[in-house]
């Protein structure tokens, strides 16, 4: 039975194989997706931590970019370096605004043949109205609705590539490689949103149910869906664009400003030139108010979004963006911003929710090791 609230929802080619494994679907990002399996969250996250999980990823918009011209094009939007992208590499940058804010962000890919985006679901159809603001360029940028997207995640993955006849042994992290699995031309990325080693994978629409059900077969693999991708990728201390970056946070109070590269800074041979790189340049050189932290607590209760943060003084110093509990530590953890005064290591400060107190203290991130594969 369909909910009104799954009504006129889009849904993935992936969809009946999802209520065949008995998935329990979610509206999310204009689409009916599986958050979870009859496994739970919890295990699926610890088995994607342990051995390999699939996820379907095919809400994300995949768009092609054709001609030199496009690429320069985007970086006038980005403060990326595309055009000094190497062939078979891909990077991960953000479109600004003219504050400095995060519209979306996106990884890039050089293909060898192409450039091709990735692009959170939720911000595909105002990041395409974004790209096709420029009519001159607006033949070379396409939105491939024909392809769906599926990621291979966790340390067992490299093996079921191989498994797979992949030819993806010398691949690094960020690696990209069009090859050929299970008789599927596909596109592959090493890469993921887990913190794991791990293949991102695009294949048509038509194909991406049989790969799906090739790799499945490996008595190593499991689905997992979007609740255990959450809590994957919140452990791993990566962003959720729409909870910890959005239009009013820029890449500097993120702390994702390591994107942003030597060439597009001041100084470098493109410098500027892109939306928001004043306000970009002047927190790049004297800071920003507020900065992205991790949160720790020994109690129970996880911090939700939204939830206020006070210091020992009772001042209000900032607001919870992420929170849940962290299968792979056994105790909750948060992200959220706070004041550039408060936003050091060890930091004591506390939450209120339902009228308890709740201790927190500030950590880096991320919370644990990632383990992105160097070959």
């Amino acid at each position: 039975m369909i909910t009104s609230s799954l009504l006129n929802l889009k849904t993935t080619s992936l969809y009946s194989l999802h209520k065949e494994l008995g998935a329990k679907i979610v509206p999310f990002a204009g689409y009916q997706m599986p958050v979870s399996y009859p496994e739970g969250i919890i295990k699926e996250h610890i088995h994607t931590r342990n051995e390999v999980s699939l996820f379907d990823i095919s809400h994300m918009g995949l768009i092609q970019l054709e001609g030199l011209p496009v690429v320069k094009y985007i970086e006038t939007l980005a403060p990326a370096n595309l055009i000094g992208l190497e062939r078979n590499r891909q990077c991960y940058s953000f479109f600004l605004n003219e504050k400095g804010g995060i519209i979306d962000d996106f990884v890039a890919m050089n293909t060898g043949k192409d450039y091709r985006l990735v692009v959170n679901a939720g911000n595909t159809d105002l990041v395409v109205s974004l790209l096709n603001s420029s009519e001159k360029f607006r033949n070379n940028i396409t939105l491939l609705e024909k392809y769906s997207m599926i990621a291979l995640q966790g340390p067992k993955s490299g093996q079921i590539m191989k498994s797979l006849k992949g030819n993806c042994e010398d691949m690094s992290f960020m690696d990209v490689r069009f090859m050929n699995l299970v008789g599927i031309e596909c596109l592959v990325t090493r890469s993921g949103y887990t913190g794991e080693d791990g293949f991102e994978i695009v294949a048509s629409s038509n194909e991406i149910e049989t790969l799906a059900r090739n790799i499945l077969e490996f008595p190593s693999v499991a689905p997992a869906g979007l609740g255990a991708r959450d809590t994957l990728r919140l452990e791993a201390g990566l962003c959720l664009h729409g909870n910890d970056i959005g239009p009013a946070i820029s890449p500097i109070e993120a702390k994702i400003a390591w994107a942003i590269p030597p060439v597009r800074r001041k100084g470098g041979t493109r410098s500027g030139g892109f939306s928001g790189s004043k306000r970009i340049f002047e927190l790049l050189e004297f800071g920003a108010s507020k900065y992205r932290v991790g949160l720790l607590t020994n109690q129970r209760i996880p911090v939700r979004s939204g939830t206020q943060l006070w210091n020992e003084s009772k001042e209000e110093i900032g607001t919870v963006t992420s929170g849940a509990f962290a299968p792979s530590l056994g105790k909750p953890i948060g992200m959220g911003y706070v004041l550039n005064q408060e936003a050091f290591n060890g930091n004591h400060i506390h939450a209120t929710i339902r009228g308890k107190r709740i201790d927190l203290h500030v950590t880096s991130l991320p919370f644990m090791k990632t383990n992105y594969y160097r070959a």
